[in-house]
This record gives C-alpha cells, structure tokens and sequence, in this order.
C-alpha cells in the first residue's frame, strides 16, 4: 500500500431503498475477486436480507461501542481500519452523525482520517442529505434533514456514481417489504415516497451530479490545454453594449435557450480596459435586471479588443451560441471598419453566431458628447495668452530681429503656443499657431513687415511650425480630456460602488438608497414616484395622477413636472430630484440610481408579499406535517378500540366476564387516547390561528398539580410531588395549565427508565412561579432544546409509535398564550428538567 491519500469513491441516490449500499457491497464482491483487500468497516442493512446476505465473504472490523445517556451504541471504529491497513475499506452513510463523545462529530470526517491514511473508501450518500439542498428538500417532502453532509466533501470525491431507480419502481420495492418494515408501509408510501416527492428527489440528483461533470469537464479541458467549444451543453452567450437594443437581444436569447432542456443562458459586456465606455449604466443595471429574471446570469469583463473578448469569454463558459445585435453604425462607418459583428463571425470557429436585427440598426452609436477638458478659468488664460502674450513676445523680439535666425523664432513662439496649449486647451493654441504663423511672417521672415515669403525653405519652416503648433494643441488638450474623464470614471465607480455597499448592507434598502443619491448630488430632495391608474396625456404635471412611493429630504416632488431632473425608469415608476438641474454626465449616474431604486423597492414588494404569505406557508406545513404525523396515530387507536367492540360483538367466542373488562378496557384507553389526540390538534390549529380562548383567573398550584397527577390515570403512581404550601396564586387559565402539566409530565413518565419516578416541584420567585418537571431519563443535548418543542417532532423517535410529538409544542404555546415561558433544563446528575413559568395574580403582589 502506498504512503499517499487513499481515493474516495461515493454512491449517490435520491432516496433511501434505491440500492447504494446493495450497489457499494457488490462493488466490494468485485474487487475482493480481482484480489484486492477488502474490508466493512461499517455497514447498515436496516434489516434488508438481500443487503445483509451480501456482507457474508467480506471480513468485516468490528465497531467500537459508545454508552450515551445510559445506552450503548455502536460506531465506526477509525482507528481499528487503519491499524487493519486493507487496500479498501467500504463504510456506509457518509452523512451520518456519530455519538456524542466519538473523536468526530461526523462520520465524514472519520472517512477523511481513513483516507489519509492511504486507504481507499467506498461510501454512499443520499442527495436529501447534501447541505445546499437541505432546505429544498425540506421544502419538497417536509421532512427536515438533521444530518447533512458539506457538498465539498462529495465533490472532492475521485468518483461520484448515482444509482438510479424509477419512482414506480422505487414504490413497488417499498410495497414489497424490501425497504421498510410492514408496518411502516403505508405511511411511507402516502407521505416521504409520494411519486412527485420521489421525482423530484430524482430531479435534483441528476442536476447534481451534472454540475460535478460539468466541473470535471472544465478541469479535464484546462489540464489539456483545450480550447475549443464541447457542445456537452447548450450554452447560448448574449453580448450587450448598455444599447437600447440589449432587451430585444436578451430576450431572443432566452427564446434560443429555451428551445434546449437545460441550456444555460448569459449575458456579457465587455468593458474598455482604459475604464471610460461610453455604456449607459442604467441601460446595463435594467438588462442585468431582466437577464436574471429569466433565469441566466450577468458578467462583465474587461478588454481593449470587444470580439476577442467576447470570444475569450464565450470559449472559457464552453459556450455553443453566441447572440449579437446587428450593428448601430452607419453604411460609411462600416466601410472603413468591418465592426464588432463581422469580426467576432470571422473568429468564431466552432461557436455559432446569431446576429438579430432590431430597431435601433443604422442609428448611430449616440454617443454622448464630452464636456469641456479644461475650467472656464483656464480657457479664459488660454484666450489671454494666444491674443496678448503673441504680441507682447513680438514686441520684446523685433529690436533683435536683424541677429535673430527664423528657426530661432519660431521656436520661441512655438514656446508660447505650448504653454498656451497647456494652460487653455486646443482652440486657444490652434488660435495661437495661426497669429503666431502671420506674426513671424510680417516681422521676423524676408522681405520683412510684408506679408510675402521670397525664399520657399522659409514657407516650409513656417507650414512645419503651424502644423507641430496645431498637433501638440491637439494632444495636450486630448490628454486634458483624459484625464478629466478618467476621474470622473473613478469618481462615478468609487458613487456607485459605495452604493452598491451601502444598500448591500442596509435593512431598509429603498429609503437608504434614496438618501444616498441625495447626498452624493447635494439635492433638496429625491422622490420615487408611481403612477396612478393608466397614463394620460397631461398626467406629468398632475399631482393627483401619481403617489409618492419612497422620499428622501423634503419637500417632496407630488409630480414629474414639479422636479428640477426627473428620470423615467419604466412605464409607471420616475425618479424625480429637486435642488438643482443636474447636467449630462451626472444624469448617467442618477440613472444608475434609478435603475437600483426599481429593484429596491420590487424587493421591498416581495419581502411584503413573502411576509403576508409567511402564514399561510406556516399553515401549509402544518397541514403537511399534521398528515405525515397523524396517519398512523389515528390509525392505531381507532383499530384497537375497533377491534375490541368487534370482539365484543363476535358470537363465535365465549367471552369470560374478566376478558368482557379487558375489552373493554381497551376500548375506553383507545377511545380516551383518540380524544386525547384530536384535543390537541383542534388546540394547536386554534393556536396558530391566534384564535385560541383563555380566561386568565388567580389559581393556586397546589389545587391544579393534584388535579393534573389525578389525569395521568395508571401513570400517576409514578409521579412524586413536592409542593410548598405558601406558594402565590398565578394568572393562567386553570384548563390549560392542567393540560401543559398533564403533557409535560406524561412526556416524563414515557422517557424515564422503569422504576424511577418523575418529580415535580414548585417555587416562588419574584413576580412569577416556577414548576419543574424533573425525570432522570436520557435528556436531549442541549443544541436540540429548541427542536424538541416544534410541532410533530419526537426528538431521537425514528417511528410513529409513540404519538405525534405534538404535546410539547402544544404546551409551550400554550405556556406563552398565558404570558409564561416552558423552557428545558438539564437535570443534575442525567435526565431532563422542563420549567414552566407562570405570573403571579397581581392582588398577591406587593
């Protein structure tokens, strides 16, 4: 055996019964033949014959024994498989969690210890059990999943293998006795192991695993420096300028997408790498918007060449379609550029390209004309400098001219067109080139104080200095430009950034957006406007045509037409500011806010709308979880009291007086516990729906515990009570503090061991009573205090036998509806200790 990690192999099911540790043990069978060293390291055959017959031939290394809470269980022995050093070692449920007091928390991490050790293992999981789907499953079945596994765990896996099995088929093997006991069956069938439960279980295996190929793909590809497109799955790729066209190309790329189970839809835009494109944030913020709604993904990347980019991009996502829009440009532009479109067709290789056509074709790219380079100040200077200093050098080198060389002079007011260029811009030196060009030429070139050149070198030098004057003009104010740009670029990025921030982080995401943008533009006031009714022609100025949805400093903008800047984000929504007009640069930005503000307040909307639909979805697992509870509970007291009146009834059978007692005895403990049952749903439904009657009364403790004891009937011998005598009377409802006590303490008689009795104890404390209810059972560790009170929940039970696990929910609620607390405590020494607290009666107080 190597010194190296072992491999990991995992079988994947959807379900539990569809044969991942049938298929695992086969598996073994097949390498112990080849002569490989295998071993069992641990296996669970939930008493399945076929599965156990399997295990004879295979050595199997013992489990170690765990004691917990006075019972003993039996675990993974990690240290027994690597001291065993067998080439494979196969241990079953990956997911399952050890016993408190074992080295590892979970069996996972048991089987990382064995493969470091160098030895391969073979383990099988169930999708149910996968962290990121928890709560999906949940959603799907209504069984929450208490043991989970981190996806990591299965995706560093050398191996992932499903085993796969048909809902139908699934559901016949569970009617044939070969998953579940005969008892289990029917419950199983009508609730966990419905056919739309099973293929959705399904469903969500076969998406798993096939993102693990997908990934395995990729890394295969990168490791072998493969570049080209493997249509394993359709990809479609939709390129967007921030154009008005982006909505009609998104939306024909959902359509390409649709047309393929599965395919995968994204959207791109490439960004200049210099970081000033022309794109119009609140184009690209909407787009983004929509691309999500259907379901694909938005992504922006960076470089200097727009088809080689997009290529790139579409190569690195394996994309197979990539979707463009017909080119914004004119026929004369196309002429000298072949454009984005033609290029990327051209160098596409195996990506097909769709070029769709759409309203804006030949209008133009609209760009948005640049604002001056340089302040007012500065262009003023220029201005001075081109008309005054020109003259003013002239004057100061005419005396000189007679020693003075043309070439000396004209670098002179070249000089001076520089430092005009780089205090004034352009048009200011341009202006100054020109005067400069006719100054030399009166004063300083032969025959001087004409307007005449004799010598054409001299024609020459002049044409050379206008055209250096005008280039270096030309950069300098280019440069200018730039740079302005580029930090209006890093200003406009650091706004949006800390916008992005700062809703990210916000609770009130909409108000705090507002208040954002009015700050950063220093206005009176931003108003988020909605519309009333359908749009009328006059309606922009018509305060009554429009409600104020959100609003940032004040006074508020009743109407479009009332706003210094108004910007329209959709048919019914405009965002209007007051304080100042804001100019073309800035409204860029104020649309990107706008556009963040729409999505803002569709969130509040839908966090509203999910808060309103919160009950009902609470009501609905009620009902979920009341089914999957109650179909055995109601069963089996119904069929017991049945079948005593039956026996009672039958004429075959001589019935003795004693066996007459016995029946019906039965009978009345089955009937007695049905009404029991049906007492506590009608209690906890009335509950949830906050509809619950209480007549809150002073009581006295020691009047209602000798009441409640009196209620456990044959369990009542097992209680034992310590009851101060002084204590308070307590503000509750006499009926329903009976009934928490009489749950409660049935609750602790169930899980005591035999012979031990259940204490119960009151005392005063403050302005509230305490009664605890003290068993030296088994407990509940203390992380599961919360679960043990959720409705239909019998913490450790892996049956239905023993009730719905609705009392203590019941009880708690119940404790809470009366101002009190029901809270579960560990008992010195082992067991569990719940406490009910209740006020005392406001007359006892002093």
């Amino acid at each position: 055996m190597g010194g190296g990690r072992g491999q990991l192999r995992v079988y994947l099911g959807a379900a539990p019964g569809v044969g991942k540790t049938f298929a695992m043990l086969e598996e073994g069978h097949r390498r112990l033949s080849r002569g490989t060293d295998v071993v069992v390291g641990f296996v669970e055959t939930h008493g399945r014959a076929r599965t156990a017959a399997l295990l004879e031939g295979l050595e199997t290394v013992p489990r170690k024994t765990m004691p917990y809470r006075g019972t003993s269980f039996t675990e993974l022995d990690v240290d027994a498989v690597i001291a065993r050093k067998p080439k494979v070692a196969l241990i079953d449920e990956l997911a399952h969690t050890n016993v408190p007091g074992s080295r590892n928390p979970k069996r996972w991490q048991d089987i990382e210890e064995i493969l470091d050790a160098g030895i391969d293992v073979i383990s099988t999981v169930n999708i149910q059990h996968l962290e990121s789907l928890n709560d999906v499953v949940q959603q799907i079945t209504g069984v929450p999943q208490r043991e989970t596994v981190p996806d990591e765990v299965v995706r560093r896996a050398d191996a992932v293998q499903l085993v796969d099995m048909p809902p139908d088929g699934l559901r016949r093997r569970m009617a044939h006795g070969n998953i579940y006991a005969p008892e289990k069956i029917d419950a199983a069938l009508s609730n966990y192991f419905r056919v739309g439960n099973l293929t959705a279980l399904r469903e969500l295996a076969l998406l798993w695993l096939a993102e693990k190929v997908d990934e395995q793909l990729d890394q295969y590809r990168a490791d072998h420096g493969i570049e080209g497109t493997w249509e394993a799955r359709e990809r479609v790729v939709v390129a967007l300028t921030g154009g008005p066209e982006g909505d009609t190309l998104i939306r024909r790329a959902a359509r390409i997408a649709a047309r393929t189970k599965g395919a995968d839809l994204l959207a791109v835009h490439v960004t200049r790498s210099d970081g000033l494109a022309e794109a119009d944030p609140a184009n690209l913020a909407r787009q983004r918007t929509l691309v999500e709604s259907l379901g694909g993904t938005y992504h922006q990347v960076v470089g200097e060449n727009v088809p080689r980019a997009l290529l790139d991009f579409a190569g690195g996502v394996n994309a197979t379609q990539l979707v463009l829009g017909a080119s914004r440009r004119g026929r004369l532009a196309q002429l000298f550029s072949p454009g984005v479109g033609v290029t990327t067709t051209a160098l596409s290789g195996s990506i097909d390209v769709h070029m769709i056509t759409h309203a804006e074709v030949s209008k133009g790219t609209r760009r948005v004309r640049p604002g001056a380079a340089l302040t007012r100040t500065r262009r003023l200077a220029g201005w001075a400098m081109a008309l005054l200093g020109l003259p003013v050098l002239t004057a100061v080198l005419v005396p000189f001219r007679n020693g003075l060389a043309l070439p000396g002079g004209i670098l002179l007011f070249l000089l001076m067109v520089v430092g005009v260029a780089l205090v004034g811009g352009m048009w200011p030196a341009v202006t100054a080139a020109v005067l400069g060009f006719l100054l030399l030429n009166y004063f300083f070139t032969p025959p001087v104080e004409r307007f005449t050149i004799s010598d054409p070198q001299n024609l020459l030098a002049l044409s050379v200095y206008v055209l250096v004057a005008v280039l270096v003009s030309a950069v300098v104010d280019l440069a200018a430009r730039r740079t302005r740009e580029a930090a209006r670029a890093g200003a406009d990025a650091e706004v949006l950034s800390t916008l992005a921030g700062h809703v990210l982080r916000g609770e009130h995401a909409l108000p705090s957006l507002l208040a954002r943008l009015r700050e950063t533009f220093g206005l009176t006031s931003v108003t988020l406007l909605e519309r009333i009714g359908e749009p009328a022609p006059d309606d922009q100025s018509d305060p009554g045509a429009w409600r104020i949805v959100a609003i940032a400093g004040g006074p508020p903008c009743t109407c479009p037409g009332a706003a210094d800047t108004d910007v329209v984000i959709d048919g019914d929504l405009v965002l209007a500011a007051r304080g100042r007009l804001l100019d073309a640069a800035d409204r860029r930005v104020l649309e990107a806010f706008a556009a963040e503000a729409a999505v803002a307040l569709r969130q509040d909307r839908l966090e509203e709308e999910a808060e309103q639909a919160r009950p009902l979805a609470e009501a609905d697992k009620m009902r979920t979880a009341l089914l999957a509870a109650v179909s055995h509970d109601l069963r089996t007291p119904l069929a017991s009291a049945r079948l005593a009146v039956d026996s009672l009834r039958s004429t075959d059978i001589e019935w003795s007086a004693e066996d007459r007692e016995e029946l019906l005895a039965t009978a009345a403990e089955s009937l007695t516990k049905l009404d029991r049952l049906v007492a506590n749903l009608l209690d906890m439904s009335r509950l949830q729906a906050g509809v619950l009657g209480l007549t809150p009364q002073p009581v006295a403790l020691e009047e209602i515990i000798p009441r409640s004891i009196d209620e456990l009937g044959p369990l009542r011998d097992r209680i034992e009570g310590d009851i101060s005598p002084d204590l308070p009377e307590v503000l509750a409802d006499p009926a329903l503090t009976e009934r928490i006590l009489v749950n409660v303490m049935s609750n602790a008689v169930r899980y005591s061991p035999a012979g031990e009795k259940v204490l119960i104890t009151a005392s005063w404390y403050g302005d509230h009573v305490e009664t605890r209810v003290i068993d030296r059972g088994p407990g509940i560790p203390r992380e599961a205090y919360d679960r043990v009170f959720l409705p239909f929940q019998r913490l450790g039970d892996r049956d239905n036998h023993s009730g719905v696990g609705l009392g203590l929910a019941l009880s708690r609620g119940l404790a809470e509806a009366m101002g009190g607390t029901l809270l579960p405590e560990e008992t010195p020494g082992g067991g569990l200790t719940m406490t009910l607290t209740l006020p005392i009666s406001s007359r006892v107080r002093t």
